[in-house]
């Protein structure tokens, strides 16, 4: 889920010498590239279907492979993408091991506070989500339904109930930004076991902010991804920055999430 945190625990990552932690990453993006030429090439279609298959996986996991030792030599990368949990199923077809996905998840109403926020701060560009000539994304409640409805929140919730609804969600490790920067020793224990990676002592009290991403790319704010040096509890103001009537309409909407992470009863 976007602003979970995933870039404070790709930083804490990179703590361990022996793990290379990225930003928002576009290997994905290549494979697709590649998957669509597989899908549509005549030479592709020309040759005996089974070996046509069997090569194309061989090729996602050599680019794949390739791309990882090419990025680092160290010993164990974690790529940071939105889109890996939703292909499972082609990943698992091509990879010579199970796929680890670390899913990163939020209270929703903190998710939605923070874009808020985000749009409040940055009103000096102008922003798609809003139209005063058509009325769109004027208030609050109106950027709230846009938010839910599009990338990046809309897209990342839709692939989550995917991955459930499909049952692979059982193959990923979920771990909630509030327990990662309360509890930072206890979840990066939990990440480790996952992993089958020893575990390893970290500062908590230092974080180098050694993942940087520049969003203006998106047309948004340069600090976007920026993280406190310190690993401390986050501070809910989700009721402030949207208001009792908002925060109750996301709890009730969106309960299913809610409630099977913890954050309603």
């Amino acid at each position: 889920m976007p602003r979970s945190m995933s870039t404070l625990l790709q930083c804490i990552l990179n703590q361990n010498p022996e793990i290379c932690a990225t930003p928002t990453d576009g290997v994905l993006e290549y494979l697709y590239g590649a998957r669509n030429n597989f899908t549509n090439t005549p030479e592709v279609k020309a040759i005996d279907p089974d070996l046509a298959l069997t090569a194309w996986r061989g090729f996602c996991w050599g680019g794949l492979e390739g791309y990882a030792k090419a990025y680092t030599d160290k010993p164990n990368i974690c790529i940071k993408t939105r889109g890996a949990t939703i292909h499972y199923g082609w990943f698992s077809k091509f990879m010579p091991y199970d796929m680890k996905c670390i899913v990163m998840v939020r209270n929703m109403k903190s998710i939605i506070s923070s874009m808020e926020k985000l749009f409040r701060e940055n009103q000096e560009k102008h922003q798609e989500i809003q139209n005063h000539a058509q009325m769109t994304g004027t208030a609050t409640a109106k950027r709230v339904d846009s938010w839910f409805a599009s990338p990046p929140v809309g897209l990342a919730l839709e692939r989550l109930n995917q991955c459930f609804l499909e049952g692979i969600n059982k193959n990923f490790l979920y771990v909630r930004a509030e327990d990662l920067t309360s509890y930072p020793e206890r979840e990066m224990k939990k990440i480790y076991d996952y992993l089958g990676l020893e575990n390893f002592k970290h500062d908590f009290n230092n974080v180098e902010q050694t993942v940087k991403e520049d969003d203006s790319v998106y047309g948004l704010t340069t600090n976007l991804h920026t993280i406190r040096q310190t690993v401390r509890p986050l501070t809910p103001d989700y009721d402030k920055i949207l208001g009792p009537q908002i925060c109750s309409w996301i709890d009730n909407t969106h309960q299913n999430y809610q409630r099977l992470f913890g954050y309603i009863k």
